[in-house]
């Protein structure tokens, strides 16, 4: 899967919070300060090209629609992440994060909980 830039990515959250929509639609979802309407024509289009959204022509306009999931895309992102920077391991991950003070005891016991309902 192609990594997306952090422009992309704020435009797919945009498209995932929609469903489905018209660029104006991707628009009225995106934080101040928005970009400009062009900018994020542009971007869609560079996300229908690398295939991550489909379009369907309504009238005159087309209607995005996402090819894949918010949790799908996160699936692949952290593979991808522990893969490149922790060498598949997410113990490295977790002992890095705890190095740097990003994550306490106590979310660490509730981790390991989850861990052995599983």
């Amino acid at each position: 899967m192609e990594k997306l830039s952090k422009q992309e990515e704020e435009a797919m959250q945009a498209v995932w919070q929609c469903g489905s929509g018209f660029i104006k639609d991707f628009l009225d979802q995106l934080e101040e300060p928005k970009p400009p309407y062009t900018t994020l024509a542009s971007t869609i289009k560079n996300l229908e090209r690398k295939e991550f959204l489909k379009s369907e022509k309504m009238g005159n306009s087309l209607r995005y629609i996402p090819t894949i999931q918010e949790e799908e895309y996160k699936k692949r992102f952290m593979s991808g992440f522990v893969s490149d920077y922790f060498q598949n391991s997410y113990k490295d991950l977790v002992t890095f994060f705890a190095n740097e003070k990003k994550i306490s005891a106590s979310e660490l016991q509730e981790i390991i909980k989850l861990i052995e309902k599983q």
